[in-house]
């Protein structure tokens, strides 16, 4: 044991300027502790973790190990300390139960393209009807999703729209997407549809910097839109603007199967390329005019031009996570040629982890912040690697009487390394997210990002540069072209056999397994990194859990089963297309299937009738019920009953009766059955006691922002 610790002890030493890139993985740590809780911590810990840390690193001899170790446990308190204040400071109200056929005015803050309609965010909320909440539970900001023929928006406008209203959606099953806690940082009290065209009571100008921005991201993409018929016009506006919601849905679908869904998403791709072009164009352009070229630096003035570049497409993007991040990344190489550094890459990455997480530490739970900055880790540990390789290559290359022909094999296999260890470092948490994997990204993208940067940003650019004179459909027409091939390569590659697969969700532990054995890997130089490889396996050889029998959803309505074959099957009259096929994609299946039996099960009693499903799993009878009329007749005969009407006092005879006021309290249900017992788990119970969880005791004690506030 001592001489593991002392060999232990001079592999840190050995990596000492390594150890400030762990900085914003302790951030991390603590960020991520915090949502692992099972209830909302003391407000006096934070405070008291980070002091006892920063003391210590006082204390300890400085450039020792204990200094480091004492600093990350300071960076792991300053993390749970910001998203405690963060998810506090956002506490706004929302509604305690659906609205039906409701007058809803207010401002329009954001305004989302879809491909058939329009959504829109309204803040400064009023709410008139039957019933409506008192004013201090009055909604910060409501989401409504309008009517095809919805009038001419701009952000500003006062609008008012007859709507049905809902709470936002919990997860549609024990460990599922939870939209209430992403909801909850973002002030949104209710989500809801239109029963009748909007109508614009009062037009307005967008005040602030950020609502000025929204304004303007909405009115490029409108143009972009009226320029480009989809799924084109779709595709270009979340490019240039970020809005993915206009997208068509099978184009987006086809970018997912394909691997080139990264394409859609304005990140490090779309930064580089705009950096890139800015700095060439006005570097070149100076070059043209010597007298000028020789009195400027031209660099450093093309650096400035650039990174104004930079934040502007990432502040008109709205600043989406990869965004940001690779704006920092950016803004940091940009500062580096300005102050004549060398800038070191991974270092960027730390350095821009920590502003991300700074601004919004629960980006960190996200799949665009873990997938985002997992290609980037790994694709530039994997470059710094290969360095004598490269070096390698090229020297024969220039060597060599066919040079160009060694380049141009280089380039292809930067191309192609590149793509499949991006896609070897994301797949993962593109599993443990959407439950499916792209298997054949490495072709798509090998034609896909060459016709992206070579032609379609340029584009891009020049729609920008010629949209203030309102001649951007002379840049537009030649990018619909190049999106035109990018669509149909997505497609292409799409439909051959296994382009894309579903599979089952991955426990929490793996999230946490990969995470860590990833990070070791690619963090450190030295060969013990390649400790981190062991504990990656045992991530992924964990599999998924078992996944539950019987399903209920949070609103009682939707009821599914798990048959002998682990097909999900929909066993109520009412279906729920998102619910049902959230339960289906957790089991690594396409979608949900209406529950049928064949005609001899039919003669034992199973299968559904009116009102009334039965089925046999073990021992065990289940009825699952969605008519009140036959529930006494399930409630005779059965051992468990699901039913979608109230029937707990009625319902004396089975072992476990769940009904919808059980749902409604305790969110969605699931139960596990074998031969002995049931287990039975529910979405606020794993959730725990927070905030963004309804009539959770949290939740109750937090003071909320009130409208006006």
């Amino acid at each position: 044991m001592a001489g593991a610790r002392t060999w232990i002890l001079q592999q840190l030493d050995a990596e000492r300027g390594r150890w400030m890139l762990w900085l914003p993985v302790a951030m991390g740590l603590g960020i991520a502790i915090y949502f692992e809780l099972p209830s909302e911590p003391a407000l006096w810990l934070e405070p008291a973790l980070g002091g006892a840390s920063l003391v210590a690193a006082f204390l300890v001899p400085s450039g020792s190990l204990a200094r480091a170790l004492a600093v990350g446990a300071a960076a792991a308190s300053a993390g749970f300390g910001l998203i405690a204040w963060r998810t506090a400071s956002v506490a706004a109200p929302t509604l305690s139960r659906p609205l039906f056929s409701i007058n809803v005015e207010g401002r329009v803050a954001d305004i989302q393209r879809l491909p058939d309609g329009v959504r829109v965010v309204l803040e400064a909320v009023r709410l008139k009807g039957n019933y409506v909440p008192p004013p201090e539970m009055m909604p910060l900001k409501v989401r409504v999703s309008l009517n095809r023929g919805a009038p001419p928006l701009t952000v500003g406008d006062r609008l008012l729209v007859l709507a049905n209203l809902s709470p936002p959606a919990g997860p549609a099953a024990p460990g599922a997407f939870d939209f209430q806690r992403v909801a909850w940082y973002q002030q949104l009290g209710a989500v809801g549809y239109a029963l009748a065209p909007a109508i614009i009571i009062e037009k307005g100008q967008p005040d602030g910097f950020v609502r000025t921005l929204d304004a303007l991201r909405a009115d490029i993409t409108e143009r972009i839109l009226k320029a480009l018929p989809n799924p084109e016009g779709g595709v270009v506006a979340a490019m240039l603007t970020g809005e993915q919601t206009a997208v068509d849905k099978d184009v987006a679908q086809a970018m997912r199967d394909s691997g080139l869904a990264h394409i859609l998403s304005i990140s490090g791709l779309h930064i580089v390329f705009v950096v890139g072009l800015v700095m060439g164009i006005v570097r070149y352009g100076i070059a043209l005019i010597p007298a000028l070229a020789l009195r400027v630096d031209a660099k450093k003035i093309a650096a400035v031009l650039a990174l104004a570049a930079a934040l502007f497409y990432t502040a008109l993007a709205g600043a989406p996570v990869p965004a940001q991040r690779a704006c920092a990344m950016a803004g940091f190489a940009l500062l580096a040629i300005l102050l004549d550094r060398t800038a070191l890459s991974l270092r960027l990455v730390a350095w821009s982890a920590v502003i991300v997480l700074v601004v919004a530490p629960e980006s960190l739970t996200g799949a665009s912040f873990q997938m985002s900055f997992a290609a980037v880790v790994a694709l530039i540990a994997a470059w710094e690697t290969a360095a004598g390789w490269r070096r390698y290559l090229h020297e024969r290359a220039e060597l060599s009487q066919r040079r160009w022909l060694w380049r141009l094999g280089a380039a292809l296999a930067a191309s192609l390394l590149t793509t499949l260890i991006a896609s070897v470092a994301t797949g993962a948490f593109a599993a443990y997210h959407f439950n499916r994997l792209s298997l054949l990204g490495v072709v798509a993208n090998l034609l896909g990002v060459p016709l992206t940067g070579f032609w379609i940003m340029p584009w891009g650019l020049l729609t920008m540069l010629l949209m203030p004179v309102g001649l951007e459909q002379v840049a537009l027409v030649p990018m619909g072209w190049g999106v035109e091939g990018l669509n149909a390569i997505a497609r292409y590659v799409a439909a051959w056999p296994e382009a894309a697969t579903l599979v089952p969700s991955l426990p929490g532990a793996s999230l946490w397994l990969l995470t860590a054995g990833g990070l070791w890997l690619c963090l450190w130089r030295r060969r013990w990194r390649y400790a981190g490889l062991p504990v990656v396996a045992i991530g992924l050889l964990l599999g998924p859990p078992p996944p539950p029998d019987l399903l209920m959803s949070e609103d009682g309505r939707v009821l599914g089963l798990r048959d002998e074959h682990g097909v999900v099957h929909v066993a109520s009259a009412r279906t729920d297309r998102f619910v049902s096929d959230a339960w289906a994609r957790r089991q690594g299946q396409e979608g949900a299937k209406r529950w049928t039996v064949s005609a001899e099960e039919q003669a034992t009693g199973l299968g559904c009738s009116t009102g009334l499903c039965r089925w046999r799993k073990g021992p065990w009878r289940i009825a699952l019920v969605s008519d009140e009329r036959r529930l006494s007749e399930a409630c005779g005969s059965a051992d468990v009953v699901l039913a979608t009407v109230d029937a707990k006092a009625r319902c004396r005879g089975p072992r476990v009766v769940i009904d919808r006021r059980d749902a409604w309290k305790e969110g969605a249900q699931a139960l596990w059955l074998n031969d002995l017992d049931v287990r039975r788990e529910t979405t606020n119970a794993a959730r725990g006691d927070r905030p963004w969880v309804p009539n959770s005791p949290s939740r109750q004690a937090m003071p909320v922002r009130a409208p006006g506030a």
